[in-house]
């Protein structure tokens, strides 16, 4: 096997690697319903990340004619996963919002 042949292959893994590292966090927060709120925070801003990154691919293919179907399959999966903690994330947080602003309303009165 050629030396290039193993890194397309290693770096491959990684892209399909990375767009499925997320599921034991989502499980976990879907499963229970709750997340830290610094674990919470770190996932929206890899979501964010993903987003961008998005905007990079679609930037490079109009500008540089650049197209790369392994990574924009991963990403597209990652996204979709991504997604799914979107709504928990905002759901939730409307939650606390609204939790955090009953307990003030009862202590000021």
């Amino acid at each position: 096997m050629s030396r290039l042949l193993l890194i397309q292959i290693l770096w491959t893994f990684s892209i399909y690697l990375e767009s499925v590292a997320i599921l034991p966090q989502l499980f976990m927060i879907s499963k229970t319903g709750e997340a830290e709120t610094i674990t919470s925070h770190y996932l929206f801003a890899l979501g964010i990340y993903r987003g961008l990154y998005i905007l990079n691919w679609i930037y490079r293919y109009y500008m540089e004619g650049f197209f790369d179907f392994i990574a924009v399959v991963a990403g597209c999966v990652q996204t979709v996963l991504y997604c799914d903690f979107f709504y928990l994330y905002v759901t939730k947080g409307e939650q606390r919002y609204r939790y955090q602003c009953d307990v003030y309303y009862l202590t000021e009165n």
